[in-house]
C-alpha cells in the first residue's frame, strides 16, 4: 500500500509537534527550576548567523500546519513577518494550537491535496511545486530542521532531554 500524503505531512508532523509540546514543557520546568531566565532561552541562538530559539520554535509551526495550508490555499511564502513576536509561554502556546489544529484535519480532504501544485514565494523570485514535492523536499526538511535546532538550544541550556523526547509517539505496526 502507498503512503499517502496524509501519512507523510500531518502523520509526521503530529509525532514531531508533539513531542515539541513535551520537550518545550520540559524546558520551561527545567529553567524555572534551576532559575534560567526563559526570556533569555527565546534570543538564544546556537551561533551568531543562526536564527533565535524563537524563530525555530514559531518554524515548526510554519513548516506543519502552515505547509498544509500552503498546499490547501496553492501558495506558500516564508515565515517572516508572519507570527508574532512572544515569549516562551506564547512559544508554547502556538505549539499546543498547532498540535489541536492537526489533530482536526480532515485524512481524505488532506489526500484529495496530493495532484495540487503551489507556488513557493521568495521575495520576486516564485518556485514551483507539486504538492507532495514540496511536503518531500521543503516542508519536512525545514521542519526537522528547525525541531531539531530548538531541541539542541534547550539541550545547550542544560535541559535534561533525550531521543525519546524527540521521536514522540512514533506510529507502530507490523
Amino acid at each position: 500500500m502507498a503512503t499517502s500524503l496524509y501519512d507523510l505531512s500531518v502523520g509526521t508532523y503530529l509525532q514531531v509537534v508533539g513531542a515539541a509540546v513535551g520537550f518545550l514543557d520540559k524546558g520551561a520546568s527545567y529553567c524555572n527550576e534551576k532559575g534560567i531566565a526563559l526570556d533569555d532561552v527565546v534570543k538564544t541562538n546556537l551561533y551568531d548567523d543562526m536564527q533565535s530559539f524563537h524563530f525555530q520554535v514559531i518554524c515548526i509551526t510554519h513548516h506543519s500546519i502552515g505547509a498544509i495550508k500552503a498546499l490547501q490555499t496553492g501558495e506558500a511564502v516564508t515565515p517572516m513577518g508572519l507570527y508574532a513576536d512572544t515569549d516562551y509561554a506564547g512559544l508554547q502556546a502556538l505549539t499546543s494550537q498547532t498540535l489541536t489544529e492537526l489533530k482536526a484535519l480532515d485524512k481524505d480532504a488532506i489526500n484529495k491535496l496530493s495532484d495540487g501544485k503551489l507556488i513557493f514565494k521568495l521575495g520576486k523570485n516564485e518556485l514551483p511545486f507539486t504538492n507532495e514535492n514540496y511536503v518531500l523536499s521543503f516542508s519536512l526538511p525545514n521542519f526537522y530542521f528547525h525541531a531539531t535546532t530548538a531541541y539542541d538550544i534547550l539541550r545547550s541550556k542544560g535541559v535534561p532531554l533525550g531521543k525519546r523526547d524527540f521521536l514522540g509517539a512514533m506510529r507502530m505496526g507490523a
